[in-house]
């Protein structure tokens, strides 16, 4: 990606495969934002954290068998960036949804990097107001986050998933194994699909139940890291046990990618840790794996 004006906030791969943004195909957006998080601190430091650690992984996909850094990968500059100053919550989502909008409208594919969860209704909501056609929310996460609010705020990053159910948007869950009784109250009343991280471990044909839950063409992925078995990525806010492998989780990306349209995703709640960039560059890899699926499934 581009040049950044942030010190802390390097390209994505390095300044070899940066691109000016108007020839760019993929935007990477840096939002480190935090302010609700209630367990372990620190997902403001999970862009930069995830961008430096990109700088080591490998041009070459193995599985896809292309290097994909030539379709163009441009880093934004941050937006509401707590590590400078506070955000409200109105602001931080006024922003977001304000830079995406514009993104998408220049025809980029943008990536969000978050900072927490919360940050994903700005996100939705410019895909909302520009996309005429549906498009259903694919959710990998360790939580429902279907609260109605949480310790007094609707925009809290456990409220994340109600706010794009309130907005009607169709939503699939992936890789649930913690909820509330209000989240599981909401699920059966509204039917909505969730497909949780013990029926994943235990079915074998999860992946094709879940695929046939999308009843949109277009889709939007927002992932929550602590959706991965936290062995693999123990660099979040709410480690839970459980949770999809490596494996199961690019499967699964790919076969959206391959059969439906992707217009946008986001990663979130990266919260490094001390001593350690195996969760960063584990998250890294997986930016350049939602780069590469597009790519193979636009023909760039």
């Amino acid at each position: 990606m581009s040049t950044n004006p942030s010190t802390d906030m390097l390209p994505l791969l390095g300044d070899v495969v940066t691109s000016p943004l108007g020839a760019a195909r993929v935007v990477i957006l840096p939002i480190p934002y935090e302010a609700t998080t209630t367990y372990r601190k620190g997902c403001e430091n999970g862009p930069a954290a995830l961008l430096d650690a990109s700088q080591q992984v490998e041009y070459y996909d193995e599985e896809l068998e292309q290097e994909f850094w030539q379709v163009g990968i441009y880093t934004h500059e941050p937006v509401a960036d707590t590590r400078d100053r506070p955000y409200t919550p109105e602001e931080m989502l006024q922003v977001t949804e304000e830079t995406v909008s514009n993104l998408i409208a220049g025809g980029k594919f943008v990536i969000g990097l978050g900072g927490e969860h919360s940050i994903t209704t700005g996100i939705v909501e410019a895909y909302r107001k520009i996309h005429n056609d549906p498009f259903t929310v694919v959710q990998i996460d360790a939580h429902g986050d279907l609260r109605h609010e949480y310790e007094g705020s609707i925009h809290n990053h456990a409220c994340v998933m109600r706010r794009i159910v309130d907005m009607g948007l169709p939503t699939v869950q992936i890789g649930i194994r913690s909820i509330c009784r209000e989240e599981a109250d909401l699920i059966k009343d509204k039917q909505l699909p969730v497909f949780r991280a013990r029926e994943i471990a235990m079915q074998p044909n999860w992946m094709e139940r879940a695929l046939a839950a999308i009843q949109t063409e277009k889709v939007f992925f927002t992932i929550d890291l602590d959706g991965i078995d936290p062995t693999l990525i123990p660099g979040v806010g709410t480690p839970e046990p459980g949770g999809l492998n490596w494996y199961s989780l690019t499967t699964f990306i790919r076969r959206v990618f391959e059969t439906h349209d992707v217009i946008g995703c986001d990663v979130m709640e990266l919260a490094p840790i001390q001593d350690s960039v195996v969760s960063e560059f584990t998250a890294a890899k997986l930016v350049y794996k939602l780069i590469g699926y597009q790519a193979i499934a636009k023909g760039w």
